[in-house]
């Protein structure tokens, strides 16, 4: 019997990715809904998203929020970082409190917006990536 040679496989592509969880003064979370086309589409999650080399995840999500809603929003506390692969790439969440400081959050990449309260999370289909923080979120441990 003839040896194959063994395939080399492919490291891992990992994403690192900034999330917020931005909440209202009635409690309530804002969530965005991932575009046609994109991975995961149709799917809600915490806006954020890829940072870029050399970037903190701060300025990351401070860029990633004004690009996606406009407004000026402030980064506080990292809440939770979630390690996740996917078949086609792992990814790194880290989840930071954010606050709304100046102008309104609207949709300006046209993707559908949703202020939900915590115990109606679970009425919404959030990327696997997302779950624990979502459980965390509506028992109000977070």
């Amino acid at each position: 019997a003839r040896l194959l040679p063994k395939r080399r496989r492919r490291p891992p592509v990992i994403a690192e990715v900034a999330a917020a969880l931005i909440q209202d003064s009635a409690g309530r979370y804002l969530i965005t809904q991932r575009r046609e086309g994109t991975h995961l589409a149709g799917v809600w999650e915490f806006p954020g998203g890829k940072r870029h080399a050399g970037e903190t995840l701060e300025a990351c999500l401070r860029r990633e929020l004004g690009e996606e809603l406009g407004g000026s929003f402030t980064v506080g506390e990292k809440v939770e970082t979630v390690r996740w692969a996917y078949p086609e790439t792992t990814v790194v969440i880290h989840f930071f409190r954010c606050r709304l400081v100046a102008g309104q959050a609207e949709p300006l990449e046209s993707q559908a917006l949703a202020w939900v309260a915590p115990e109606q999370l679970a009425d919404y289909e959030f990327p696997a990536a997302d779950a624990r923080v979502v459980e965390r979120l509506r028992s109000r441990t977070a």
